[in-house]
C-alpha cells in the first residue's frame, strides 16, 4: 500500500500511463493525490479525466486554474486562447460526466497518516494568514458553490485580481474570488500577504518586496508539510515542510511523482521525461 502525489499533468496522459506503470500503481492498494491542474496545453485532457474517475478513492483530485478555466469555457464564459488543448472535452460525448466529476472536487486537501502526521495539499498556495483549518474551511465553501446551482453564476464573477489580500470580513463573490486566487494562481506575495498575479520567475527571481509565499515569515501553516504544483519555473523542492511538484511536464520536462512512505519524511521522487506539447514563451 504505497502513497503517492503528482504535479500537473495537463493532459499529457501518456506520461502519466507510463508514469503509473513505472511505480506498478494499482487502484486496489494505493492512493494518489493529483494535485490540480489535470487538463489543458497537452493533448490527451479527457483521458486524464476518465483515469481519475475510473481509479475512484484511489486518484484523490484537487482543482487548479486550468481546471477551473475548462468549467467556465464549457459554460460559454470564457474564450479559449491558441494554446487551449479544452475542445477534447468539451466536445466528448462523455462531457457532462467529466465536468460533473471534476466540479465535484476541493481546492485543498489534508491526508493524514497512521502516525498522525498531516500533509496539506494546494494547487498553488496558502495565505501567510490561513492555518490548517481555515484551509480546509475556506476550499470547503468553495466546493459546496461548484457543487450547487448557481456555480456558472459563480464561474461568471471568479476572474479578476481583486481583492488581492484576505480579510476574514470579505463576503460573496470577493471572498469566494480571494480564496480561488489563492489556492490556484499564488507564487509571491508581499510579507502581509498581499498577493501578486503578475510574476512567474522563479523564487530566486522575486521582484522587489515580494517572496514566495512559503517563505513568508510567521506563516500560520509553516508547521504542516504542503505539496503543491503551478510553479513550473520554480522547479522540484523538496524540504521537510514543502514539496514543490510542477517540472513542466507540459513544456518537454518531466512528470514528477512523490512515493510517501510511512513518515511524510521518508519521500522518494520518482520522475519521467515528458514530450514538448507546448513551446514556452509562445504568444496565446
Amino acid at each position: 500500500m504505497a502513497l503517492y502525489c503528482i504535479g500537473d499533468i495537463q493532459g499529457c496522459d501518456d506520461a502519466f500511463e507510463r508514469l503509473l506503470q513505472t511505480v506498478d500503481f494499482s487502484a486496489s492498494r494505493d492512493t494518489l493525490y493529483v494535485l490540480g491542474d489535470l487538463v489543458n496545453r497537452g493533448p490527451k485532457s479527457a483521458e486524464v479525466l476518465r483515469r481519475c474517475m475510473r481509479a475512484g478513492d484511489s486518484m484523490r483530485a484537487l482543482l487548479g486554474n486550468h481546471d477551473l478555466h475548462l468549467l467556465a469555457a464549457a459554460q460559454g464564459l470564457r474564450r479559449q486562447s491558441k494554446r487551449d488543448t479544452l475542445a477534447q472535452v468539451l466536445e466528448a460525448a462523455d462531457r457532462e460526466a467529466l465536468l460533473h466529476w471534476l466540479r465535484q472536487q476541493p481546492l485543498a486537501r489534508l491526508h493524514t497518516n497512521a502516525h498522525g502526521e498531516d500533509l496539506l495539499m494546494v494547487h498553488a498556495g496558502v495565505l501567510p494568514q490561513w492555518d490548517l483549518q481555515d484551509c480546509l474551511a475556506l476550499s470547503t465553501q468553495v466546493q459546496a458553490v461548484l457543487q450547487s446551482a448557481d456555480f456558472a453564476r459563480f464561474l461568471q464573477h471568479m476572474y479578476g485580481n481583486l481583492p488581492d489580500r484576505w480579510s476574514a470580513d470579505l463576503q460573496g463573490d470577493d471572498r469566494l474570488r480571494c480564496i480561488v486566487n489563492a489556492f490556484t494562481r499564488l507564487r509571491f506575495c508581499s510579507a502581509d500577504g498581499i498577493m501578486d498575479f503578475d510574476s512567474v520567475e522563479s523564487a530566486a527571481q522575486a521582484p522587489a518586496g515580494l517572496m514566495p509565499w512559503f517563505d513568508v515569515p510567521g506563516r500560520a501553516t509553516a508547521g504542516v508539510p504542503i505539496a503543491f504544483g503551478h510553479w513550473s519555473t520554480l522547479g522540484h523542492v523538496n524540504r521537510p515542510d514543502l514539496m514543490a511538484m510542477d517540472t513542466g511536464c507540459v513544456w518537454g520536462g518531466c512528470l514528477s511523482m512523490m512515493r510517501i512512505g510511512e513518515h511524510l519524511h521518508e519521500r522518494e521522487l520518482i520522475q519521467l521525461q515528458c514530450p514538448q506539447a507546448q513551446v514556452p514563451g509562445a504568444k496565446a
